[in-house]
């Protein structure tokens, strides 16, 4: 089978992998309308080329929070890497410090951030965060990973309770009996781990704005903000003192009906003003929608699924695939774009200048 696309991995995964495990990473809350969105909103999205600009010099690369990556593209924090291919997570890590991005490692990894961090020293990772009832569990875990070496850590804001995912609850959704929430195995008593590979009710659905304080009291990582959609949010975080916000709704798996993130990005991006770097996931399928979304004022964007999809093809190798793709397309798109000042094209020349919401 000839990889040419992103679609590709994707027809792949859903032919290959059981049945549960393809529906659980596929799966949108109640109608799955905001997952869809996510993915439509890119194709309103239109292109205002250059001509004649010598785009003979291409440079890729950016920064992240002070770090070089390879191009501006990372990998979301998605949970039970195992359901798409044995090695997990430690797959995962592999393939981002091979391609020098971020990868964002979940809470919800079938490996331990150990077993991450020992996969692929030197990589550049994040680790995000959600908080439990039992906050000791995770102030053990974001000083575990500030200890390991991770970078940054991602608070993820969207998930007060679980959305509704509804061929989660037709299938009965619960991990294989090998699999476990690596980081959490000792963290919860009781014999009901139905939820995810947690007991129920674990997540403290009290978390407020002030509880970034309290994050802040345990680490010296810096804050990124993960699952903000609207100005106002924005705002607070930058109150809060927060270093990043991820603009995401978490893959259309929580509240349905809900902005598309790239939608959502502008409003975001005005309200900051600059004053933190601001990201965005969701529905990016191409290099042309990176392109897009830098346009429209991200600093790099981050892929979910289709880091899945990589993975169910040929682990570590089918995920570098996926962000060659990625990368490969960026460039030709970059390219093809025109640059519009009279330096070398590079990432910092990309503005908003360069597309156009069309009226379709």
């Amino acid at each position: 089978m000839s990889m040419v696309c992103l679609s590709d991995f994707e027809d792949y995964a859903k032919k290959y992998l059981p049945k549960i495990a393809w529906d659980y990473f596929a799966a949108g809350a109640d109608d799955c309308t905001t997952r869809d969105e996510n993915i439509l909103a890119y194709k309103r999205i239109r292109f205002r080329p250059r001509m004649l600009r010598d785009v003979s010099v291409m440079d890729i690369r950016t920064k992240i929070l002070g770090s070089e990556i390879g191009f501006p593209v990372g990998i979301a924090p998605t949970g039970f890497h195992q359901l798409a291919w044995p090695d997990g997570e430690k797959s995962t890590a592999r393939a981002a410090r091979a391609m020098n991005i971020c990868y964002i490692a979940s809470t919800y990894s079938t490996c331990t951030l150990e077993e991450i961090s020992a996969a692929a020293p030197g990589g550049l990772r994040w680790f995000q965060l959600y908080i439990h009832r039992n906050r000791a569990a995770s102030q053990q875990l974001v000083q575990r990973a500030e200890a390991l070496g991770f970078q940054g850590l991602v608070l993820t804001a969207d998930l007060p309770y679980s959305g509704k995912r509804r061929d989660d609850v037709r299938n009965g959704f619960r991990l294989p009996p090998h699999m476990k929430v690596k980081n959490l195995e000792r963290a919860f008593e009781g014999d009901d781990w139905s939820e995810y590979g947690l007991p129920p009710n674990s997540l403290d659905p009290s978390v407020t704005w002030n509880d970034i304080y309290w994050l802040r009291s345990l680490t010296r990582l810096p804050i990124i903000i993960k699952g903000i959609l609207t100005k106002e949010d924005a705002e607070l975080a930058v109150k809060h003192g927060v270093q990043g916000i991820i603009v995401s709704n978490h893959g259309g798996r929580q509240l349905d009906e809900g902005p598309a993130t790239i939608d959502a990005l502008v409003e975001v991006v005005e309200a900051v003003r600059g004053r933190v770097e601001v990201y965005v996931d969701g529905g990016i399928r191409k290099g042309s929608d990176v392109l897009k979304a830098l346009a429209l004022g991200a600093k790099c964007v981050f892929i979910g699924r289709p880091a899945l999809w990589g993975l169910a093809y040929k682990g570590e190798e089918g995920l570098q695939d996926v962000l060659r793709i990625l990368q490969d397309e960026f460039r030709l798109s970059m390219a093809l774009a025109g640059k519009y000042f009279v330096c070398c094209a590079s990432v910092s020349e990309i503005g908003q200048h360069l597309v156009q919401f069309s009226r379709l």
